[in-house]
């Protein structure tokens, strides 16, 4: 028989002291896949951290020992992660059949009970405050996505904003729980039970591809970041925003007509992963990018004289016709939206003097998929003399 402590499967009652080091103070949350707690390292004076316990579903030996195995390597791959807006993973360890994880406790609010808190007020993010939020969380997911890691969960629940910081923190990963689910998953006997035990993520927030089928990809963060954008700008759920019917999202209507962040937000949702950014370095280069229109097309008007009429009215001397700029904004808004615009705006600032061929080159190169670059670039190409 073993000398190692029980612990409660249940629930771990407040006071326990967890191998002999960790002392429960409270519950952070409760989930399928077990219990969050907040704990004070005993041997630390007292710091505080999180233990997160996932609980078998069952008493299954085999499939216990080999859901700890798992859980020892995949809980080995978040250890290494190290990046200030993701908590660092301190320790992880087997008890009394129990797989725990201890990770650093970020002492702030979730992104969630900060919209809660601005709805009260009858307030909502702005599209500027979202995009500099968006700045902030590309890298974080450029440096784990580098690290070939998935967060896989991502909405306004974990994401915080720590006390007294101005960028937010990246919290409750997947990884672990969705590999030990599928260990859990396939010693059930309930086809049902085996089915939720599989899914890690949240409906409404997760893509098409995990939740039919299980798979993720960057683009699958991507997909779930933008979600929970689209939630912060709006102030209404994912389910709320879809239409029933037809199953495509119906959320542009409550933002302005005019938004930079909207085209970038639905590419970044489409339903097909291929149809999305691929990195979310490709997304921070494209926020950058429309910072960057934005600006511009808000400077006054006698700094820039030829961009004010650049898509409306060629002046004379340059090559191309006005027809032409306003065919190429057409073409070019039917792949990437009102950024159109301000994509022609740039390129004819930029060089005055290109030719039709150079600019039909130089827009197809804006256009982040290949397929749809290559259909401009001939559409175009027809449309000269």
């Amino acid at each position: 028989m073993s000398n190692r402590p029980t612990v409660l499967k249940a629930e771990i009652e407040i006071g326990t002291v967890v191998k002999n080091r960790y002392q429960i103070q409270g519950v952070l949350g409760r989930g399928g896949f077990g219990r969050t707690y907040l704990a004070s390292n005993v041997e630390r004076c007292g710091e505080m951290c999180v233990l997160k316990v996932f609980l078998p579903t069952n008493t299954d030996q085999a499939a216990i020992q080999r859901s700890r195995k798992l859980f020892e390597r995949e809980a080995r791959v978040l250890y290494k992660i190290n990046h200030p807006q993701v908590p660092k993973f301190l320790a992880w360890f087997e008890e009394a059949e129990q797989l725990f994880i201890v990770q650093e406790y970020i002492d702030g609010k979730t992104y969630f009970r900060l919209l809660r808190e601005r709805q009260k007020q009858g307030k909502l993010f702005s599209e500027s405050e979202i995009t500099q939020w968006l700045k902030d969380l590309l890298p974080v997911l450029a440096h784990l996505h580098e690290n070939n890691i998935v967060h896989r969960d991502i909405s306004p629940d974990n994401i915080m904003l720590p006390r007294g910081q101005a960028k937010p923190v990246l919290i409750d990963f997947g990884l672990v729980k969705q590999k030990v689910s599928q260990i859990w998953a396939n010693s059930v006997q309930s086809a049902n039970e085996s089915e939720h035990l599989s899914f890690v993520g949240k409906f409404g927030y997760s893509p098409p591809e995990q939740i039919r089928v299980g798979q993720c990809y960057p683009c699958s963060d991507l997909y779930a970041l933008a979600v929970t954008a689209i939630v912060l700008l709006t102030g209404r759920e994912p389910l709320d925003l879809i239409d029933q019917r037809s199953l495509e999202w119906r959320w542009q209507s409550y933002v302005s007509s005019t938004s930079r962040l909207s085209p970038i937000l639905s590419k970044m949702v489409a339903e097909k992963p291929m149809d999305r950014y691929q990195s979310a370095q490709e997304v921070l280069s494209v926020l950058e990018r429309s910072t960057e229109a934005g600006f511009q097309s808000a400077m006054p008007l006698a700094a820039e004289p030829f961009m004010a009429n650049a898509v409306s009215d060629a002046a004379p001397g340059f090559n191309l016709s006005a027809e032409f700029i306003e065919l190429c904004q057409q073409e070019l808004t039917q792949y990437i939206g009102p950024m159109a615009k301000y994509i022609l705006e740039e390129i004819l600032f930029n060089d005055p003097e290109v030719t039709s061929k150079e600019l039909i080159e130089a827009v197809a190169a804006e256009i982040p998929n290949p397929e749809q670059a290559t259909k401009f670039r001939q559409r175009l190409l027809l449309a000269l003399p």
